[in-house]
């Protein structure tokens, strides 16, 4: 089968492999769609952690597709059957998932390789964290189920409420998935901020209902400016740089909530004024990743089409053109998420 080798740092091959051969309680999956990231942009431009991706590797970790051989031992799923599983599965037994942190799980097992004809999903994973996809639903849309599960924990946890006005920094596809999301949710305003006018202009579309080009306009005094000179109530970051999390700190008011979503590059670290932490009563808080719950609500709040992704898809291209894909996202003020056919 074809499939996409991630080797280092922008080094990325369309290879042939072999086909996984499936095990008991192991299924494979034709891949139909698989979409990119942010993460794997970062990941291809500047590596990743060693506990979590272990190169070289087939890569990729957002796809939907179609049960071609199902293990011994399974009743479910059934050959044949439209599937998207979550890129990880908890064990369920150690001190975080007990905790009920299942995203922090200590043993967690993680699954790579959206990019080639062929996956092959774990044991555990078919039965913690793999979802059979709506007839009505788009293999694309499916896809995007792995983002949004982030997405919907991050919220959960900055505890986003009716009325609350939130702004986000970055108007990428995390960025964008957010205010998707919490314009869901009842709040009052999103001001989107970003450097590119292109992706600011889409976030409009998409509903934000305000827009500050950082790059142009002070964005403290903008945001202070649209919020009676208060601050936001939430802010997220969805970027992934110190700088960017040091902003979100000074655009939230007091008693407000900080969710620094973006990862920011291994070793880096940021400064806070005690004073503002302090007096200003400030929530700042961290998520990652998701819990096999998030992935479910995310399957069903697109198949409901409560969250509409379909948007997000700006271009479709071959797998054998993975690392033109990548340089595009790169380079390109426009395109949000590229879908990746097989």
């Amino acid at each position: 089968m074809k499939a996409a080798m991630l080797y280092g740092v922008k080094d990325l091959r369309v290879e042939d492999v072999e086909i996984p051969k499936v095990n008991a309680g192991e299924v494979l999956v034709k891949v139909k769609a698989a979409t990119t990231c942010g993460t794997d942009l970062k990941i291809y431009q500047r590596g990743y952690v060693e506990k979590v991706i272990k190169l070289p590797t087939i890569f990729g970790h957002e796809w939907a597709g179609e049960v071609v051989e199902v293990g011994e031992g399974l009743e479910w799923p059934k050959k044949g059957m439209r599937v998207r599983a979550g890129n990880s599965a908890p064990c369920l037994r150690c001190v975080m998932c007990r905790k009920g942190k299942y995203n922090l799980c200590e043993e967690m097992i993680w699954l790579w390789g959206a990019y080639a004809e062929y996956i092959k999903v774990p044991a555990r994973m078919v039965l913690v964290n793999m979802q059979e996809i709506p007839g009505h639903v788009s293999y694309e849309e499916a896809a995007i189920a792995e983002p949004l599960a982030c997405v919907l924990h991050g919220v959960e946890e900055a505890r986003v409420r009716l009325g609350d006005t939130v702004t986000i920094i970055g108007a990428g596809p995390i960025g964008l998935l957010h205010l998707l999301t919490v314009k869901k949710m009842g709040v009052e305003k999103v001001v989107m901020v970003d450097l590119v006018d292109e992706r600011l202009s889409f976030a409009s579309k998409l509903g934000a209902d305000e827009v500050v080009n950082a790059g142009k306009a002070d964005a403290l005094e903008s945001v202070k400016r649209l919020t009676d000179g208060y601050g936001a109530d939430v802010v997220i970051e969805a970027i992934g740089l110190p700088s960017t999390w040091e902003q979100a700190i000074k655009l939230a008011r007091k008693g407000g909530t900080v969710l620094e979503f973006g990862g920011c590059p291994p070793g880096t670290e940021i400064r806070v004024s005690t004073e503002t932490l302090h007096y200003g009563e400030l929530t700042l808080l961290g998520t990652f990743h998701a819990t096999p719950q998030h992935f479910r609500k995310a399957l069903s709040l697109i198949s409901t089409r409560t969250v509409d992704v379909k948007p997000l898809i700006t271009r479709r291209m071959k797998l054998e053109d993975i690392k033109e894909a990548f340089e595009v996202l790169a380079t390109s003020k426009s395109e949000i998420k590229i879908a990746i056919h097989p």
